[in-house]
Order: C-alpha cells, then structure tokens, then sequence
C-alpha cells in the first residue's frame, strides 16, 4: 500500500495539483457566495452540490493522472466520432436550455450534458493523434490536413449552437498544428480561410432573412451590443462591469456581492466579475495568475516530453483551459462580447468541471510519465509503448 502511493499520489507536476487545489476550493466559495439569489431559504442545497461535483471531480482527475498516456492515444479518434454522433443527436433531439439546443438529457435520470464538451476534448486528443503520426523530417505531411476533417465536422456542427465555442476550439487546434510543424504555406492557407469564413459568418448574422438562422441574430446580439450597446447582452456585460468597479482593489468581502442579485447566471459565465466584486483586484488577480501558472506547468511538462502524441495532447489541453479561462474574464471586464464560455474548474456547471477535470486528468497523466522519477520507467517501457504506436499508424493510414 505505501509502494501504491508512493508511484501514484500527486506524482507527476505538484504545483500544478496545488493550482487545481486551489481552484476547486475557490469554485465552491464563490458559487456558494453567487448562488444566493437562487437558494429561497437553502443556501446549503448549492453549497453541498457544488462540493459533491468537485469531489468527483477531485478523483477523476487523481484517477485518470495513473492512466498511461498510451490508451488516451488509441481512444482518441473514438471519443472524437461519439462526440460528433452526440452533437447531432443534440441538435434533432436534444433538449433546450438557456434558449440552445445543445443539451442532451440522459433517459431515467434526467441529468443533461453538452456534448460539445465530449466534442472539445476529442478534437484535441485527436489533432494530437494525427500530428504525431504525420511527423517527418522537414515537418508536418499535408496528409494530416485531410484526416482533420474529422474535427472540422465537429467544429461545424458546435457552431450551429456554440459559435464562441466552436471559436475557441478551431484556435486551439490551429495553435496545435503549427506547434505540430505543419508548413508555413499551409498554415497562412488554413488562417486565411478561417478568418473568410468567420468574416462571412459576420455578414451573414447582418443579412436579412438568412441572418434568422442557427444561432446567428445572437451572433449579431452579441456583436452588436459590443460595439454599440443595447439588449440583453450589453445589459449582462454592463452588470458585470459594474460588479468589478464596485470590487476595487481588495473587494467588497466574501458574501457581499451585491450584483450577483442582478447578473444573468453570475455562479458560471459571470463568476470572475463576482469574484473580483468580493475580493477585488487581488482576488481577481490570484485567479490569473493560477491560470498563468497552469499554462507555464504546461510548457514545463511539454519539455519534459521525448514522444510527440503526449507533448501535443498536453499542449493542446492545457491552451484549451487557459484560453477559456482568458475569455471567461475579459468577457466580465470587457475585452470580449458576451460568450457564455465558464471559467474552468471555477463556474457552477457538471458537465464543464467533469470535461476540464478529464483534460487536467491527462495533462497529469503526462507529466507523471515523463517527471524526472519517472524517466527510468518510460525507458524501459519505450519498447512496448512503441509498438503500440507502430500498430496505430497502420490504423490510422
């Protein structure tokens, strides 16, 4: 038993266990703090929720960092192609919430899922799958782009519900294949078709008739109220600029948020202005930096990397969650239009923390294999895990 723990307790990269610590613990005092208004009389019933997710959500993450990262390579195009089957399960007959068909209801239990998070976590296991099959001396092979369509057909079919998400996923993996060397012609290629089609995206929410589809008047919403003001939107990110100047520099104390009374959903997309309103700039400030410190552990681990699958799921997870987390905060003070992205492993929300708690799981999982304790395992086991390798590429070809 004390071998047991010895191999597998908080192995792999502690500071970035303490980061994940750290906000979990902030996840449950703020969400107890911003569920307020929707407690009626039991503000312990969000209280001990919340605390229940994190805690499976605790072991997940402690589960899956013992997993090799050799099986998140041989499930990876199948977790993408569940997550696309799921989405379109969602969009015919998923259920609606918050005015998105994005929800699947589970039958008998009546929990809900977004299936875009399945979808997220896919696309980057997968990206990282075909660019480390595709490798040769002088970079990336153009084959790579072809078997891509996989998680293009993810991104397109997140858009017709989740146009920021489908943004923030086509910018990770666009970030994963230039770290994967793909070609610098490819690239500005690929960048200038991206940036035609969200352009005409754009035009399009503006156009009449068509811009009545999908989800684009709430593209143009959202645009719109960013630039000019008016509507829901600018009225959900007014609120949150107010919650932030009324935060000053040390806040107004744990509790005493008062915007949280007037905030659209402040436990999930407007946590960060809630935080900065009870514990100020500082506050606020602390919760960057971790996430600052999530992305620096991640680039340590990536070093420490001698195989290309594991630095590139590695990479592609750990952007993933600091992006997110940038967005969910310039959103509150400003920087961005009104996304509706959660702060990772911090907002009120099952399906969010399970998927970010499975992504930190692997990103762990990593380090653990390739930590400095480690490095006489993985040599030894370099053989067999490459051959596992060896029988992917004639797979996957």
């Amino acid at each position: 038993m004390a071998n047991w723990k010895e191999n597998v307790w908080f192995k792999g990269d502690r500071t970035l266990w303490y980061v994940i610590i750290g906000l979990m613990i902030a996840s449950v005092v703020v969400v107890y703090s911003s569920t307020g208004r929707l407690a009626k009389g039991n503000p312990i019933f969000f209280l001990g929720k919340q605390v229940g997710i994190i805690t499976v959500c605790f072991f997940l993450i402690y589960w899956l960092q013992s997993v090799h990262y050799k099986y998140f390579l041989g499930f990876a195009k199948a977790v993408l192609l569940l997550g696309i089957a799921l989405l379109v399960v969602a969009k015919f007959a998923g259920t609606t919430l918050n005015s998105a068909d994005r929800w699947i209801r589970i039958p008998w239990i009546g929990l809900t899922f977004q299936p875009s998070e399945i979808a997220k976590l896919g696309a980057v296991m997968y990206t990282a799958r075909v660019l480390s099959f595709g490798q040769t001396e002088r970079g990336c092979g153009d084959e790579v782009l072809r078997r891509m369509l996989y998680v293009v057909a993810a991104i397109g079919l997140i858009f017709l519900d989740n146009f920021s998400t489908s943004v923030l996923l086509g910018a990770v993996c666009l970030i994963m294949l230039f770290i994967g060397r793909v070609r610098t012609t490819r690239m500005l290629t690929i960048l200038t078709g991206v940036v035609g089609v969200v352009a005409l995206v754009v035009a399009l929410s503006f156009t009449p008739k068509v811009g009545e589809m999908w989800r684009l008047p709430t593209i143009k919403s959202r645009v719109t109220a960013f630039f000019s003001g008016g509507e829901e939107e600018s009225y959900q990110a007014d609120q949150a600029k107010i919650a932030v100047a009324k935060g000053g520099l040390i806040g107004t104390g744990p509790g005493n948020s008062v915007q949280r009374n007037f905030l659209p959903h402040p436990y999930s997309d407007f946590i960060f202005a809630i935080i900065v309103e009870e514990y100020g700039l500082v506050g606020g400030g602390v919760i960057l930096l971790l996430f600052l410190i999530i992305l620096y552990r991640v680039g340590v681990i990536v070093r420490r990397c001698t195989r290309t699958f594991p630095a590139l799921l590695a990479a592609g997870l750990g952007i993933l969650i600091v992006l997110q987390a940038l967005i969910n905060m310039g959103v509150c003070v400003g920087f961005f239009p009104v996304t509706g992205q959660p702060l990772p492993l911090v907002s009120m929300g099952g399906t969010s923390l399970l998927f970010t708690s499975m992504a930190f799981g692997m990103i762990l999982s990593v380090a653990r294999t390739f930590d400095e304790e480690g490095e006489q395992a993985e040599e030894a086991g370099t053989e067999a895990v490459g051959t596992v390798e060896e029988e992917e590429v004639v797979e996957i070809q």
